[in-house]
């Protein structure tokens, strides 16, 4: 981290209780902030994201992203000897970071009501399927299941085929960010109220809440929102065509100034200089017209040559960016998106960078995930345990 320019989280303290996607990614955008994140996980092998995905050396790629600026403290949670390690942490702590099933940490006595009676301004951060209420808060719940009770999966895809997922875990993702915006409100309400909090996130409702108008549309129209494959269903133009070399542009041109202008850079002035088209209103029942003469320029040229032609004129667009396209981007290495870092054996690997860019204390990158229990001795020692107490911890598989 900068010397001259402190990180915003600096003096924060989040211990995260997680595995996986959902806790993790949100405990890891406190970490990039400056706050000291600890990772709790099992002495037997720890998370396993360390196996998931892409492996180098016997861990995953993923593991280096995800669990950056952390500090790992192996513990098992299911002997009384390891829950008392947490509950120390958390008297000092002012954020945890959980995604268990609701009702495990209870049963450890780590639940909120317990690790609040030890530290009342500790704010508790808990991410499940469900949220920690209702008829189905027992019932596991992952990313997917919450894309699909959101109602995400639904619409996504081509009407003529089943519905199909995003290339990512975007329900886990979502949910972490709702998780770190609750953290931060829970710590503003401290600053003056003096008292921490529970923030419930089920990810189900993370994945709702990004659904747009598709409520008020049924309940007023009685409208189902359906698949519609790449278009922007009622926003037109907005879709992907296809280029004469075999690959793909995405144009949005909905806005009534732009559309005009994108008609003349094709030479279409008929469709520029049409009345009915001046509005997306007058648009919409003309989607497939006008996608098929932009399809029809577009599949005339090359991919460079259409972007060129449509940068001349203010036209938003872009090709279809693979991960190779994304590392050698000018505008994502000006910006810091592409950081150059070193694996354990020094091998150089690219990460990443750190979102949102804060102009007098941003996010960095102190260090990648760290080895399972590196940072035992430090946490402990911290915690009062002597070498010795540390050794009988280890040999009775505490730690």
């Amino acid at each position: 981290m900068s010397e001259t320019r402190s990180p915003p989280l600096k003096g924060i303290k989040v211990i995260e209780l997680g595995t996986l996607i959902a806790a993790p990614f949100c405990s890891r955008l406190f970490a990039e902030f400056g706050a000291e994140v600890i990772k709790i996980e099992s002495p037997d092998g720890g998370d396993q994201l360390r196996q998931w995905r892409k492996m180098y050396e016997g861990t995953s790629l993923w593991w280096y992203v995800q669990s950056r600026n952390k500090k790992s403290l192996t513990v098992n949670l299911r002997v009384p000897e390891g829950q008392a390690i947490v509950r120390k942490l958390c008297a000092g702590a002012d954020i945890v970071i959980e995604n268990f099933r609701p009702g495990a940490l209870e049963k450890w006595n780590l639940g909120y009501d317990a690790l609040a009676a030890i530290n009342p301004r500790l704010i508790m951060v808990r991410l499940s399927g469900y949220g920690q209420t209702g008829p189905d808060r027992d019932k596991p719940g992952f990313g997917v299941i919450g894309e699909s009770m959101g109602g995400l999966r639904y619409v996504t895809g081509y009407p003529d085929r089943p519905p199909v997922r995003l290339g990512i875990s975007i329900g886990d993702s979502i949910a972490a960010l709702y998780g770190v915006i609750g953290a931060l409100m829970a710590l503003q309400h401290r600053h003056t109220s003096g008292r921490g909090q529970m923030v419930d996130v089920a990810l189900y409702e993370a994945v709702f809440s990004m659904m747009e108008s598709l409520v008020p549309e049924f309940d007023v129209l009685g409208f189902v929102r359906e698949r519609a494959g790449n278009a922007l269903p009622g926003i037109v133009p907005s879709n992907t065509y296809p280029t004469r070399d075999g690959r793909f542009v995405i144009i949005g041109a909905n806005n009534d100034a732009i559309f005009k202008r994108l008609m003349n850079a094709m030479n279409r002035n008929d469709l520029a200089d049409d009345a009915q088209l001046a509005t997306n209103a007058g648009r919409v029942p003309r989607t497939a017209e006008i996608d098929g003469a932009i399809g029809a320029w577009t599949a005339a040229h090359d991919l460079d040559a259409v972007l060129a032609a449509l940068d001349a004129v203010d036209v938003p667009s872009a090709k279809v960016y693979d991960v190779a396209d994304i590392v050698k981007d000018a505008q994502y290495l000006a910006r810091g998106m592409i950081e150059q870092h070193a694996l354990p054996d020094g091998k150089p690997v690219k990460l990443p960078g750190i979102v949102p860019k804060l102009s007098d204390s941003p996010g960095a990158t102190a260090w990648l995930g760290p080895k399972l229990g590196e940072h035992n001795a430090e946490v402990l020692s911290a915690l009062g345990y002597d070498a010795a107490a540390q050794a009988a911890l280890k040999k009775s598989g505490v730690i």
